[in-house]
């Protein structure tokens, strides 16, 4: 099995890793309350973040298969920590949908793959995950797992 990445300490809690395929890299440093810089994302801004973005990629796939558009489509990331242990305890992600005239069935079809993604099911059942959409023709609604 080939590896995924590799990662270096680079020393003062800032670590390096690259990608294996692409060769493309990210940085991380610990975050400000916890004795780093927070001059990158940290490890548990990579976690948040990445249910997100597993998201908007099942999402595209979909829309690839049922023919829709995701063009516009952006999101926020919000991390809850918790303490005893220090660890992530909620993951807010608000995804915002232009007026592209999603039907209803189109609709339906993302907020299924909103909770679908690998991410999300490979997170602890423990660690909350809030999922609003919102449509620009509709007000904002939380999809419930």
């Amino acid at each position: 099995m080939a590896k995924t990445s590799s990662f270096e300490y680079l020393g003062d809690l800032q670590i390096v890793a690259t990608h294996e395929r692409s060769g493309k890299q990210i940085f991380t440093d610990a975050p400000v309350d916890n004795n780093g810089k927070g001059s990158a994302f940290s490890p548990t801004d990579l976690l948040a973040t990445s249910l997100g973005l597993c998201m908007m990629t099942i999402m595209g796939m979909a829309s690839q298969t049922h023919g829709f558009s995701m063009e516009g489509v952006h999101g926020d990331i919000t991390k809850i920590m918790g303490t005893e242990p220090r660890r992530v305890v909620e993951i807010i992600v608000d995804l915002y949908f232009p007026d592209n005239g999603y039907t209803e069935k189109q609709k339906q079809i993302i907020r299924h793959t909103s909770i679908s993604c690998p991410v999300a099911y490979s997170l602890h059942p423990d660690l909350k995950q809030t999922i609003n959409i919102t449509f620009k023709d509709e007000s904002i609604a939380q999809v419930d797992e």
